[in-house]
């Protein structure tokens, strides 16, 4: 009998490695960057780099010029143009999880803003069983953030904002492998950006994203860095210009990013927005991915919708996932302000 128990926790602890893997490599760019010795540069926490927010996807997270809520998970710079205090439900599915945040936003228009959001991806469960196909437990894994961001205007035309972000990996348990109470990996990191409107219809955009110190999920010698990258974007109100009508706009925003540590791997977002009227609106979206993820390259939509106190944004990635065959269900983002 103590020899299955043994077989049984053994296999359990198997089983969470290997689901561990499994995570890893589903988040694991097509190639890993290559360094002068040929090794490969590995990364951690790279949940870190899956979109949220329902605005962010449909605009291929060309979001580093971008203003509004979901600027709290983006360039938190983007915070200072959030004109009234707001609580936001961000909710998505991805090919290795369900997403589902939360932000409150605390803003004083021509000062600044205040927000605190939380994010849970949920990577799901596997039910362990022993050689006999009998269940002895369950496995799971879940992926935590916290974030508290600032944003001000320090001058006109540029604002600045910092988010200071917990990090936390958790594979737990729970059955016949206890008192094994699993993994936790527990980090830091912070966001850091600036936006500025050199002149008027023009917005540019610049953060480093995810630094932070290593992410050390088993020991000392395994831990790997954070995804640091940096993003450069440009915005332009194309419709405005040509039309000079204040209840119409029409950006077009195109983005780079590359990595901080291992240079080179250059992604490219494009978003574009048409937003019709001014207190309640109606946006149409549209956006695409160029990227070091072969399985992230392709369109994405969605729209907008803002009436009184309410705002409801949805999104749709038409990619077709390399793991599953299929698209990721619609992501949606919904706000009620205050």
């Amino acid at each position: 009998m103590q020899r299955r128990t043994n077989s049984s926790r053994l296999r359990g602890r198997t089983t969470s490695h290997l689901l561990l893997l499994a995570l890893v490599l589903a988040l694991a760019p097509r190639a890993a960057a290559q360094d002068g010795t040929g090794a490969a540069s590995n990364e951690g926490a790279l949940f870190l780099l899956l979109p949220v927010g329902a605005q962010a996807v449909s605009l291929g997270r060309a979001m580093t010029a971008a203003e509004g809520s979901e600027a709290a998970f983006w360039n938190p710079a983007g915070l200072a143009g959030v004109s009234r205090s707001q609580a936001v439900i961000f909710r998505g599915d991805h090919v290795v999880g369900t997403a589902t945040a939360l932000s409150t936003l605390f803003a004083k228009p021509g000062i600044g803003t205040l927000g605190a959001s939380y994010l849970l991806l949920d990577a799901g469960e596997l039910e362990q069983r022993d050689e006999n196909g009998i269940f002895i437990g369950t496995i799971t894994i879940r992926n935590h953030l916290g974030v508290v961001s600032a944003a001000a205007r320090l001058l006109e035309g540029l604002s600045a904002g910092v988010s200071l972000k917990l990090i936390q990996f958790r594979l737990s348990c729970r059955g016949i492998c206890q008192p094994d109470p699993g993994t936790t990996a527990t980090t830091y990191g912070v966001d850091a950006g600036v936006q500025s409107t050199p002149f008027q219809r023009l917005r540019l955009g610049a953060m480093i994203a995810h630094l932070g110190p290593r992410f050390q999920a088993l020991n000392a010698e395994q831990a790997d860095p954070l995804p640091t990258r940096i993003r450069l974007a440009a915005a332009y109100d194309v419709v405005n210009a040509l039309t000079g009508n204040d209840d119409l706009s029409g950006w077009a925003a195109v983005e780079v990013q590359d990595r901080l540590r291992d240079p080179g791997s250059l992604s490219y977002y494009l978003g574009t927005e048409f937003t019709a009227g001014r207190e309640d609106a109606l946006s149409l979206r549209a956006g695409y991915v160029i990227s070091d993820l072969e399985r992230e390259d392709g369109a994405r939509v969605g729209l907008g919708l803002r009436y009184e106190r309410f705002e409801l944004s949805i999104a749709k990635s038409l990619v077709v996932s390399t793991l599953t065959g299929e698209t990721e269900p619609v992501h949606v983002t919904f706000a009620i302000l205050f």
